[in-house]
């Protein structure tokens, strides 16, 4: 970066009396016609050579702008955020309460069928959120995106909004293209009220998930995580109604787009 910053800094500092010249020259033929440059700068001849060294000129100015645009674009962009209707409180859990045209919502464990797209009248800012407390098994929520993977490698991040009550611990969970499940060790856990994270994907360590219990069965060392179809989020627990359970607002997921064979 700094030798990017000081090779661009010279080539303005060349520019500026090249520039000068230039705009000398178009005034000159406006008003005689063509007659020529020379100077200790450069030496124009014709209107091709103008042509020719404007034409570089742009060329020099595009590659070191994409160079700046390489450095300073290392960090993926969002690739999906996922909010959730504002639609009345309904158990359970389904594709017409996603808010997001792009995802897929796919439940999993033994108490899927009791997860809620929950909201109150009071507070009056309470959320539409996810809630876990009525699941008389372990469950899962996870997002797809419709058309996309997406890599999680570098500096991927996965940030949410969520209130955790009792021992319930919100972990990440992902499905990977080639189908392995993980789950991290990571979590975000109780708070008396709502809560950012923001989680550093390169510093989690992942375990193996078994998708139809929910349940972690052992520890996986360096997953790939280039290629990955789905993420969600569960507390590895039933719901012990209001005193423990997990919420969640919404999940913004940051990484670069995969596209899906």
């Amino acid at each position: 970066m700094k030798f990017m910053k000081r090779a661009l800094q010279n080539f303005v500092t060349q520019l500026v009396p090249v520039y000068r010249e230039i705009n000398h020259y178009k005034r000159v033929t406006r008003q005689n016609g063509f007659v020529g440059l020379a100077s200790n700068t450069l030496k124009i001849n014709n209107h091709n050579e103008l042509k020719h060294i404007v034409v570089v000129i742009h060329l020099f100015t595009l590659f070191i702008c994409n160079g700046f645009a390489q450095e300073t674009n290392y960090r993926p962009s969002l690739f999906f955020r996922e909010d959730w209707k504002e639609t009345p409180a309904e158990i359970p859990l389904s594709q017409k309460h996603v808010s997001n045209p792009d995802l897929l919502v796919l439940l999993y464990g033994p108490g899927q069928d009791s997860l809620k797209k929950s909201n109150h009248e009071k507070p009056v800012d309470d959320p539409f959120y996810v809630w876990s407390g009525l699941c008389l098994g372990n469950w899962m929520v996870t997002l797809k995106h419709k058309t996309s993977n997406v890599d999680l490698t570098g500096f991927a991040k996965i940030s949410w909004r969520s209130k955790q009550a009792g021992l319930r611990q919100l972990h990440i969970t992902l499905k990977l293209a080639n189908g392995t499940w993980l789950v991290s060790d990571q979590f975000d856990d109780a708070t008396k009220d709502w809560r950012i994270r923001e989680f550093n994907i390169q510093d989690i360590v992942w375990f193996k998930l078994d998708s139809k219990s929910v349940v972690e069965i052992g520890p996986v060392t360096n997953p790939d995580l280039s290629n990955v179809e789905e993420i969600g989020f569960t507390d590895l627990m039933p719901g012990g109604k209001s005193a423990s359970c997990s919420r969640l607002d919404w999940i913004e997921v940051y990484g670069k787009p995969v596209k899906r064979m």
